[in-house]
């Protein structure tokens, strides 16, 4: 059958060829290391480049409905009553005794009274009771389907509770019990009258201050359950409680996980958590990755709605909004409502770096700089010292593994570059003042390399759209220095009287490169700038000066990615 795209109005189809290339891929993508998934995705869509848009949505796909099928977070009933769940679906699944969202309320379950249900997801249900014994009014969560559940969903279910149960905050749902009744696991937990930040959000507006200050709050109790070693993992609005005084209370632990622990219960490849409130490294299903800065993003999700009155990140499907949230920046909230306070967008885009190091350190930072807003204090978003401003500069961006199919190639174009210039220093040496010898030497020599260049790329796979893009960048540079030999003619210059300029646009390519690829390239630039001024006042060694340096250029982080290659081949 062929693949198609159902979010995109052209259907494409796929040979058969194709189909058996991409199921072999995707096998390995969900099979391998979870840690390493999303590299592995990354190289094997530059090596098959025909095939990187559906590779990437079938992953995506996959590892969504992975995460869905083990979805058990809380949602509000609506305001109908309704639970949402067809009891004639469910009837035939059903023994005797009390069914979770069939059997009629109020309800006798061990020592609670099932008063009314208050909450169901896609796995979970959640009743208000009443604890007999203590005389105390309590929500009680168990399984919707027990008979379907899978002992994934028992272990998540039961780990939910425990890592809720070892918190003890004020702004954390508490549980009370964990237990088993009648084959029905259940827990019992604090009930918090009020509606949740998802439903405050939905009546309008939250005020800035307000907002900060729920999010303020969040923040403290996030923190709290990471210093007991527990990250939560799908913070979003409908797991905010806001109870009746307007305070926030965090629930739904059924992501957690510890931060030492492991990770047996998560699915391999799974994408867990909601795309529209998670971080870039869930996006990639690299759990590895995931720690408590991936809460902060979700806090960070979290307040640029309460801003702005829409997530981030949001697109007409789950897998859309993924590559939104690992490729695309978020629109700045004061372009969407120009009412936003500064400040408060400054902290909304911090947590939303894609960088974990650009984000907050932790929700205890986050929280400090809520705090300053809330006291008219300057906030440390606005800052960012030298340093943090050069290594924001200096860093790569996720499109610079497409250098490990280059960095042979550019230490053989170094060497390329090295000979040409070190021959025609020679014949300067020598006295050939005609122009011709250097305009055959270097048109030449640069046409002849130019298409063994790329055969010998095309080797190494197809060609992706940023090497495109970097390859136009290179290409117009070359061509220029080609014509300069043209440009001295028509001005009645003397023959490698604008040899300097080789070097600047040398130092061009690179600067240009620098914001596609990696920062670093900034420094190869400046050199090159430098180069092109030294290159005037040493006219008798400037093309061996040139050579040298530009080699060098190339010759350095061509070495660094030709050894990554090589080492993620092992």
């Amino acid at each position: 059958m062929p693949i198609t795209n159902n979010n995109n109005p052209i259907e494409e189809e796929l040979s058969s060829d194709a189909e058996e290339r991409l199921a072999v891929l995707l096998e390995d993508l969900t099979t391998g290391p979870v840690d390493q998934a999303h590299k592995r995705l990354e190289k094997l869509c530059l090596q098959n480049a025909d095939l990187a848009g559906q590779l990437r949505e079938l992953f995506a796909t996959v590892s969504v409905t992975d995460a869905v099928a083990m979805e058990s977070t809380i949602i509000m009933r609506s305001d109908d009553g309704r639970s949402g769940a067809d009891e004639k679906d469910i009837r035939p699944f059903i023994g005797d005794g009390f069914v979770p969202g069939v059997s009629s309320l109020p309800a006798q379950f061990g020592e609670y009274e099932l008063l009314e249900e208050i909450g169901r997801g896609g796995m979970g249900i959640v009743y208000r009771a009443v604890q007999k014994s203590l005389q105390r009014v309590v929500a009680v969560k168990m399984l919707l389907r027990r008979d379907l559940a899978s002992p994934a969903d028992l272990t998540r279910f039961r780990s939910e509770a425990e890592a809720a149960a070892q918190l003890d905050h004020p702004g954390i749902v508490s549980i009370f019990e964990v237990g088993e009744h009648k084959g029905h696991p259940f827990s019992s937990m604090r009930y918090i009258e009020g509606t949740t930040l998802a439903k405050r959000l939905q009546a309008g507006p939250i005020p800035p201050r307000e907002g900060a200050q729920i999010l303020l709050r969040v923040a403290e109790a996030v923190q709290a359950a990471h210093s007991r070693g527990v990250l939560h993992r799908d913070l979003k609005p409908s797991n905010i409680l806001i109870d009746l005084a307007g305070k926030p209370h965090v629930s739904d632990f059924g992501l957690a996980k510890r931060l030492e622990g492991n990770q047996t219960m998560t699915h391999t490849g799974a994408i867990l958590g909601t795309p529209c409130y998670m971080s870039p490294e869930q996006a990639a299903g690299s759990r590895g990755d995931v720690g408590p800065v991936s809460d902060v993003w979700s806090l960070g999700a979290i307040l640029y709605q309460v801003l702005v009155d829409r997530p981030p990140f949001q697109a007409s499907s789950p897998m859309d909004t993924l590559l939104a949230v690992l490729e695309v920046d978020p629109p700045l909230p004061r372009s969407i409502n120009r009412e936003v306070n500064r400040d408060l967008e400054m902290i909304a885009l911090k947590t939303l770096q894609k960088p974990q190091d650009l984000r907050y350190a932790s929700a205890a930072h986050l929280a400090n700089d809520l705090r300053a807003f809330l006291a008219s204090e300057p906030i440390a978003a606005r800052q960012g010292g030298v340093l943090d401003i050069v290594s924001r500069l200096l860093r790569e961006t996720h499109h610079a593994v497409v250098l490990e199919n280059w960095g042979l190639l550019w230490m053989w174009h170094s060497v390329v570059v090295l000979i040409l210039s070190v021959i025609t220093d020679v014949l300067a040496w020598q006295g050939v003042e005609s122009r011709w010898p250097y305009v055959i030497l270097w048109t030449g020599g640069l046409a002849l390399w130019a298409p063994i260049f790329w055969v010998l790329r095309y080797r190494a796979g197809p060609v992706t759209a940023v090497e495109r893009q970097v390859a136009h960048i290179w290409g117009g540079t070359m061509i220029a220095s080609m014509l300069l030999f043209s440009v001295e003619e028509l001005l009645g210059l003397p023959v490698l009287k604008l040899s300097p300029v080789l070097a600047l646009l040398a130092g061009l390519m690179f600067f240009a490169k620098a914001g596609i690829l990696s920062g670093i390239f900034y420094i190869q630039s400046i050199v090159l700038f430098v180069t092109g001024l030294v290159m005037c006042g040493l006219p008798q060694f400037q093309h061996i000066l040139f050579g040298l340096v530009s080699g060098g250029c190339f010759f350095i982080p061509g070495l660094k990615y030709y050894r990554q290659l090589t080492e993620s081949d092992r």
